[in-house]
């Protein structure tokens, strides 16, 4: 299963197409959609396809976000009677901000006028964003003049999309919750990894523990499921009435839940033009953040509650009172406190040549020494270079060199200040080296330097 996500203008005909794809439409008055609804149409090549209609309304954006947010591709409506609209210039910037790249354009209502015009207006405007190049329809959904063609088109998107890692942890964010059998049911997309009947997973942000008794696709009950999919699990382990839009079922252990993260920002806009309030869009998440500019395409953003996070991870910041929007990426999930004057502009030269995604040797770098867990829940694979200490702990080679060396200073130090005084207490050393765990100053101190009773000492003097 893949799943696709409408966009568009109000009234552009976008639920009207998603029940003429599916053969029955999503609930809600006709035309108009006010929630998130799903429908499934069978593609020819035997697929089902999973479509989540959104509202298009200008008041309905957050909504709109919550069900675009973690699909891998859209169906973007423009309709032939009125071309291009606010709207659809607002979905566009959030879906090109939200780092979709996969869609199919569809001039709707073509029964009403001559395409032509829209059309075009249509091709040029998404030339201009990440979708550009997507294949386009005209469709009248009253009519049925151009489904088959439509069908066709997302028949061709699904295969061209990327195949998630049916490995990789699950993050599931909650788009609808309610009462089911002794537990309660939430939905969402899987964009990734696999999750079962039996399986524990992590509700963010309470952090509290939940076991999945249950789980549908499309209405019919199955044991596990990988993503991408529509999914809704029964889950037990946290009362009813707990559960809202925008929390995330997550594996245990796998995420970095964080409430501080620097950013870069995308699509031409400073982040020193940005409002210093703003909400951050991920998943169906909505949440308010504080933002400190670094750089020209770099901020800090403290978030009003925890998240799960990985490196690299696609989301939006809207300002809702300028209507404005900026994708960003993020690029560290742990970021070091910014307390001297000039702490700012030195992070924004070190994040300048960080790449969207850092790897784990760049992460290892600047962290010096690291648990492999911690490296993990980042998102990072541990990089080959990396100088294993024990079973727990890695670090950068070069680092790792300096701390030795700036050990048998201190030591040296020490002796210079004390010469009668025994060595180096290992937590003093620890400090000192500003490491977080005795352990590592045991593993620095090798020969000529040794361990005693507690105690790091140098080399003997001949």
């Amino acid at each position: 299963m893949q799943v696709v996500a409408t966009a568009g203008h109000v009234d552009h005909g976008k639920s009207s197409l998603v029940r003429a794809l599916a053969g029955a439409g999503p609930g809600g008055p006709p035309g108009r959609s006010l929630d998130l609804d799903v429908a499934w149409a069978a593609l020819p090549s035997g697929e089902r396809l999973a479509l989540v209609d959104v509202p298009g309304h200008e008041r309905f954006v957050p909504t709109m976000l919550a069900g675009v947010g973690p699909v891998p591709a859209v169906l973007l409506a423009v309709a032939a009677d009125e071309g291009w609209m606010a709207q659809t210039e607002e979905h566009l910037a959030a879906v090109d901000g939200l780092g979709v790249r996969h869609g199919v354009l569809a001039v709707t209502r073509s029964d009403l006028a001559d395409p032509t015009l829209a059309l075009r207006q249509a091709r040029e405007r998404v030339a201009k964003s990440g979708l550009r190049g997507i294949e386009a329809v005209t469709v009248s959904a009253k009519t049925g003049d151009g489904l088959d063609a439509l069908t066709a088109a997302l028949d061709r998107l699904v295969a061209r999309l990327p195949v998630p890692d049916e490995g990789a942890p699950v993050r599931l964010w909650i788009d609808d919750a309610g009462a089911g059998g002794a537990g309660t049911v939430v939905t969402g997309t899987l964009a990734a990894g696999t999750v079962g009947v039996g399986d524990e997973l992590v509700l963010m942000p309470s952090g509290h523990r939940v076991r999945v008794h249950g789980a549908e696709v499309a209405r019919e009950g199955v044991e596990r499921v990988s993503g991408v999919a529509r999914v809704s699990l029964e889950v037990r382990g946290v009362p009813r009435g707990r559960f809202s839009r925008g929390m995330a079922l997550v594996s245990p252990g796998r995420w970095t839940h964080t409430a501080s993260v620097d950013v870069r920002t995308r699509f031409g806009e400073a982040s020193g033009r940005l409002a210093r309030q703003m909400t951050l869009h991920i998943g169906s998440a909505a949440v308010p953040v504080r933002l400190r500019p670094l750089g020209p395409d770099t901020a800090r953003l403290t978030l009003n509650t925890r998240l799960p996070l990985h490196l690299g991870d696609a989301a939006l910041l809207r300002d809702p009172a300028r209507r404005a929007v900026a994708g960003v990426t993020v690029l560290d999930v742990r970021p070091p406190t910014l307390v001297r004057r000039d702490a700012g502009a030195a992070r924004a030269r070190e994040l300048a040549s960080w790449p969207d995604r850092p790897d784990g040797a760049r992460i290892l770098r600047r962290h010096g020494v690291l648990r492999r867990a911690e490296l993990a829940v980042m998102g990072c694979a541990e990089p080959p270079s990396a100088v294993e200490i024990d079973d727990e702990w890695i670090a950068d080679p070069d680092r790792w060199d300096e701390l030795r060396g700036r050990l048998s200073a201190e030591l040296a130090r020490h002796r210079a200040a004390n010469p009668l005084a025994p060595g180096l207490s290992l937590e003093a050393a620890r400090l000192r080296l500003g490491l977080p765990s005795r352990r590592l100053v045991v593993a620095l101190a090798r020969p000529p330097m040794r361990v005693q009773d507690g105690r790091v000492y140098g080399p003997v003097s001949p």
